[in-house]
């Protein structure tokens, strides 16, 4: 079924819109129907100065964690419903957790470091605003959002603010100089941005004037000591493979606990299908594991056992 999608994808990305969302157009201008808030939760628009944040909480529960979402889109596409559905499943995969989603400015209208600073203020109103302890919040982000979330750790670290409790990043872009050898190795593999340099990954107007090599921009290029536990997933097929694989590698170096899966024959974000794909649903079971280990809460097993991951499945796991 995964590699159905996969299959879909590539020839998608051949049509029209396919090259609409390889660079960005179809992010930019996302139209969707309005988003229903399921039953079980409620749903708040934040305002702050330059953003607004959207917070989802489960409905006459408070166990004091809480999940800051930073999501994906190449730091041009502004929150989509797909996030609103991973702040559920954030919320029920931590056992009832809270979670904030701030809709962060995007380019070409705000380049770095607008999307930063939102990530900062945001995590800010968090701690000074809502007084969740430091200990009981994730970072979580997917995609750029994975990169934001990685180059939040590394100003935080910087700056002496308390550090949250781990970070979960899925297929995230952790260096815009796009210096990885997946880049080339992938790039007709890769079902979403592969086959083509005009891209947003290539062209990309967050970027602006900064220094590419920034680790607030580019977290591969900073140093991983001291950074929290961390959980690392990523599709085999990506041409930002490499964008994990070496952050992986910085973050050992650094003797951080971490916890690395490269999902075999998959897609970037491919957690987004959790619906359609067997994969997705492992990977979504996996964030359910880290989080458990981070909070030190007890997942109540169901009628249904937990899926593993088969032999195979997954390339790399490693504790």
């Amino acid at each position: 079924m995964g590699r159905l999608v996969r299959d879909v994808m590539r020839n998608m990305m051949d049509s029209a819109v396919g090259h609409k969302f390889q660079t960005g157009e179809y992010r930019m201008d996302p139209r969707e129907p309005a988003w229903l808030c399921p039953s079980g939760f409620e749903y708040e628009i934040v305002g702050m100065e330059h953003f607004k944040m959207e917070y989802l909480r489960p409905v006459g529960v408070c166990t004091g964690r809480v999940v800051l979402q930073l999501h994906g889109g190449g730091y041009i596409g502004p929150m989509k419903n797909i996030y609103r559905d991973f702040a559920v499943q954030y919320s029920l995969r931590s056992k009832a957790a809270d979670v904030l989603t701030p809709d962060y400015r995007v380019a070409p209208e705000h380049p770095f470091p607008a999307a930063l600073e939102d990530a900062v203020a945001a995590y800010r109103w968090l701690l000074e605003e809502k007084s969740y302890e430091p200990e009981r919040i994730v970072v979580a982000g997917d995609s750029a959002g994975g990169g934001l979330s990685l180059g939040l750790i590394h100003y935080l670290k910087d700056h002496g603010i308390p550090l949250p409790a781990g970070v979960i990043v899925m297929s995230p872009w952790t260096d815009v100089t796009c210096s990885g050898a997946s880049y080339q190795t992938n790039f007709v593999r890769d079902p979403q941005f592969g086959g083509t340099t005009e891209s947003m990954l290539y062209h990309n107007p967050y970027i602006g004037d900064a220094n590419p090599r920034d680790p607030y921009l580019s977290p591969l290029f900073g140093d991983f000591t001291g950074f929290p536990p961390v959980l690392i997933q990523v599709g085999s097929e990506e041409m930002l493979l490499d964008d994990s694989l070496q952050v992986a590698g910085k973050l050992r170096r650094g003797h951080v606990r971490l916890r690395l899966s490269v999902y075999e024959g998959m897609f970037h974000v491919f957690q987004m299908a959790y619906r359609l794909i067997p994969e997705s649903r492992d990977a979504w079971e996996e964030v359910s594991r880290f989080m458990e280990i981070i909070y030190g809460i007890r997942f109540r097993k169901s009628g249904r056992p937990v899926r593993r991951v088969k032999s195979g499945r997954k390339r790399s796991e490693q504790p």
